[in-house]
Formats: structure tokens, C-alpha cells, sequence
């Protein structure tokens, strides 16, 4: 390109040199000519002076002429390129050079055309690979935020968003978006100290809690990751709960039985009626152990991934007729009456057997604490699209505060009567369970001095697919 730019302004140059000798040739000389005749000795020679002035002044004027249209030209095609920039500076990378014949101009303007398409390319390579990196952040359970070096959110998914609400968005600084301290914590240590730090934040949002991960990023700013730790929480609370019932349920009638055989142990000699009296009382503390461990292991089956069920299509009424027929025995000796209140001829999808443990468990624990209104009813009714069951008693009933936790394991709502009558509180536990492997609900409704009724559906059978599973 050098050499071109040379070799124009060399022809540049020589045209001007032409044009001066062409001027001196044709205009000029002749004129000379003509007067150096009339002219006296020593003037001629400042008639050729003065002509040559002249000449040179002619062949100037034409070169400025061309520079100026050159130098116009070229300042035209310098202000596109100027223009092209500006356009490219503030982002718009479509813009494009028109092509011209000029080939000096021409090469320089392609190249840049050029260039700025491969730059658009790239950015729209880059642009396209944000956006699948903010798809995939977008679509993870975990809720991610980043921050600037000064504490101002750059950039936050659509979990954090949900969870943070309008507060949070790019611009605004950290602080005015959340209100919890050990998250702001962990980013100010990520941001200052430059060290990945964790935490536990329980404010950010009602009733959850997150894991907090803050890592520094080579910006200067921080990344946080929040991972919901809420269900876990509660499943470890539900664990130690669970443990702390057993060791609890277990260790009175373990040391009720211990303090009667170490009390015989140390009696040589007792006498018969005491002996009966001790014997008896082990007899009931270790059927309750005995108790306890079968419903244990019950449950244990209900509630795990393995537990399978046979379902087979079944009238509701034969299941209902079924219940007062196998578990009749269970009340005779009580004198509580046992009776049915009807139930529709519709199919239902249920395991007999399922069924018969859900029925045996709601009709015991109406005949422990219901005995007292001398009746158990048994029954049916046709819904939309399942069948409700309900066993109800007519004894003193149960506050509305227990209501919504009496399905919970070993939750009583009278204990020491529990524990008289035998129960374990994981009775109702397992009919939850298997009302629900079922596709069913199960609830109870009561009012204090006119008894309890226990609910559960079960799906149509024509309505709704069984998956037998737990």
C-alpha cells in the first residue's frame, strides 16, 4: 500500500512538471518568440524571467485545483471511516464500509469490513454462550447471585429472584436487596478477604433455610450459591424426633421389667401371689415391647421405597362388610357395638390385606378411646372420583388443636391413657401411609363430647391408574 501511495504522488508530481513544460511550450514560446525580435540587447532575458513566473503560476494553480480535489476526496472517504468507527464504538456492529473503485481506499475499507464481521461473529458466539450459561443457571434448584467488587449485584437467577423478590437486581447494592446477615456476611468475606466462605442463612426466606456457599471471583467481585436445606432440616428433626420416641417408648416398659425380675431375682423365696402379681405385670410391659416392634417394623414398610401393594379392583361395600366381619371378634368382649352405616356397590382400586390393616387400625383406636359411646359405625359414601370411608366413635373426641398432627408418629393426645390402653401412637401413622401409596387422603374431623371420625378415599377404579408403589 506504501508503494501505491509512493507512486501516485509521484505521478503527482511529474503531471505537474508536464502541465509547467506544456504551459512553457505552447503558450509561452511562442509568444517569446515573437517578442524577442522587438525587444532590445538585455531585455530579453527578463522577458524569459517574467514568462516563466508565469508558467510556473499557471502549473500551480491547475496542481492546487487537482490537490484540493484529492484532498476533498480523500477527507470525504476519511470521515466515512471515522463514522464507521463511531458506530462500532457504540456497539453497532452491522455497520459496513460501502466498496468504491478506488483501490488504494478500497483494500483498507474491506479489510476493516472484515474485521468487524469476525468481531460480530465473536460477540455473537459469546453472546449466544451467555445465554445458554444463564438457561442453565436458571434452571438449577440452587439460587445463585453475583456480586460486583462494590457489593452491587451484577447478576442473579431466576431462583434468587424468586426468593428475593423485586428487591434484588442488577445496579443495586447487595445489602438494600437482602436483609439476611449471614448471607451478607459470607460475600463481604468472600469480596475482602478473598477466601471462600460458608453459612446458614434462615431470613431470607419465611419458613426455609439455605446453605450458603461464597467464593471470590478473579473480577473482584463474589459468587454465592444458596442451596435449600430446608427439607433436609426437617427430616433430620424428624429423625432425631423419631429416635428420641423409640429410646423413650421403649425404655418404660424395659425398665418397668428390669425393676420387677431384679426384684424376684433378689427374693429367694416369694410367695405366690406376688410372684403372679410381678410376672404379670412383665408379661404386659414386654407384649407392649412386643407391640411396638411389629408396628415399628410396620411402619418401617409402609413408609420405604420397596413397599408394593396388589391392587385389585373392589366394591366399596364388600370392603366395608369385610371390615365388620374379620374385626368384629375385636369388640365383642368390649361391649361396643360394631355397625354399618352403608357403603355404594362402586369399584375402588385396593390390597385387601392393605385395607383390612388401615380398618383394624382405625376401628382399635376408636374402640380405646371411643368406648365410652358404646358404638363404632363403619361406612361409605360415593364422591366425584373416589369413595370416602369413615369409622366413627361416639366417645369424648379430640380438641381441635390435635387434629392436624394426631396422623403423626408417636403423637398422642392423651399419653398416659396411651399408655394404659396400650397404644404405641403409630397406628394412625401407618394408615396415613397407606392411604397415601394408595392415592388417597385421609383426615379426622371431631367435636369435643360427641366423638371422632376417622376419613380416608380411595380413587375410582375406572378413573384412576394405580401404581401399587411406595
Amino acid at each position: 500500500m506504501k508503494s501505491k501511495i509512493f507512486f501516485r504522488l509521484l505521478g503527482l508530481f511529474l503531471l505537474l512538471l508536464a502541465l509547467q513544460a506544456a504551459a512553457m511550450e505552447f503558450v509561452f514560446m511562442p509568444l517569446i518568440a515573437g517578442r524577442v525580435l522587438e525587444l532590445p540587447p538585455g531585455k530579453s532575458a527578463l522577458l524569459f524571467s517574467d514568462e516563466i513566473l508565469w508558467s510556473g503560476i499557471i502549473a500551480l494553480t491547475v496542481a492546487l485545483s487537482l490537490a484540493v480535489w484529492v484532498a476533498s476526496r480523500t477527507s470525504l472517504r476519511l470521515e466515512r471511516v471515522i463514522g464507521f468507527a463511531r458506530k462500532i464504538a457504540e456497539g453497532d456492529l452491522s455497520a459496513r464500509l460501502p466498496h468504491t473503485e478506488e483501490e488504494v481506499m478500497s483494500a483498507a475499507e474491506a479489510a476493516l469490513n472484515q474485521a468487524v464481521a469476525r468481531l460480530e461473529e465473536s460477540f455473537a458466539a459469546i453472546e449466544g454462550r451467555r445465554q445458554e450459561l444463564a438457561a442453565m443457571l436458571d434452571s438449577m434448584q440452587e439460587a445463585v447471585v453475583a456480586v460486583t467488587s462494590e457489593g452491587q449485584v451484577h447478576w442473579s437467577n431466576a431462583v434468587m429472584q424468586r426468593i428475593a423478590g423485586t428487591q434484588i437486581r442488577a445496579g443495586r447494592p447487595l445489602a438494600h436487596s437482602v436483609r439476611d446477615p449471614e448471607l451478607l456476611a459470607c460475600v463481604r468475606a468472600a469480596l475482602e478477604q478473598r477466601e471462600v466462605r460458608s453459612g446458614r442463612a434462615s431470613l431470607l426466606s419465611s419458613g426455609r433455610i439455605f446453605e450458603i456457599n461464597a467464593i471470590p471471583m478473579a473480577s473482584g467481585g463474589a459468587l454465592a450459591v444458596l442451596h435449600d436445606v430446608t427439607r433436609l432440616e426437617a427430616a433430620e428433626k424428624s429423625r432425631r424426633e423419631f429416635i428420641a420416641n423409640v429410646s423413650h417408648e421403649l425404655r418404660t416398659p424395659l425398665t418397668s421389667i428390669q425393676g420387677y425380675v431384679e426384684t424376684l431375682v433378689e427374693e429367694p423365696r416369694p410367695d405366690r401371689e406376688t410372684a403372679d402379681e410381678f410376672l404379670g405385670i412383665i408379661l404386659k410391659n414386654a407384649t407392649r415391647m412386643s407391640r411396638i416392634t411389629e408396628d415399628l417394623l410396620a411402619l418401617a414398610s409402609v413408609e420405604g421405597p420397596d413397599y408394593k401393594l396388589v391392587p385389585k379392583p373392589a366394591m366399596a361395600s364388600a370392603l366395608v362388610q369385610d371390615a365388620i366381619d374379620s374385626l368384629g371378634g375385636m369388640v365383642v368382649d368390649s361391649g361396643v357395638a360394631l355397625e354399618s352405616t352403608g357403603a355404594p356397590d362402586t369399584l375402588v382400586l385396593a390390597d385387601s390385606d392393605a385395607m383390612n390393616q388401615v380398618f383394624g387400625n382405625l376401628i382399635e383406636n376408636a374402640l380405646k378411646y371411643g368406648k365410652a359411646g358404646k358404638r363404632i359405625r363403619v361406612g361409605a359414601r360415593l364422591l366425584e372420583d373416589e369413595v370416602e370411608f369413615t369409622v366413627k366413635d361416639f366417645g369424648p373426641g379430640i380438641s381441635s388443636e390435635h387434629l392436624e398432627r394426631i396422623f403423626e408418629r408417636f403423637y398422642r393426645v392423651d399419653k398416659a391413657r396411651s399408655r394404659e390402653s396400650g397404644g404405641t401412637g403409630l397406628g394412625l401413622a401407618i394408615v396415613k401411609h397407606i392411604v397415601q401409596v394408595h392415592g388417597g387422603r385421609v383426615w379426622a374431623e371431631s367435636e369435643l363430647g360427641r366423638g371422632a371420625g376417622f376419613h380416608f378415599t380411595l380413587p375410582l377404579a375406572q378413573t384412576q391408574p394405580f401404581s401399587g408403589g411406595g
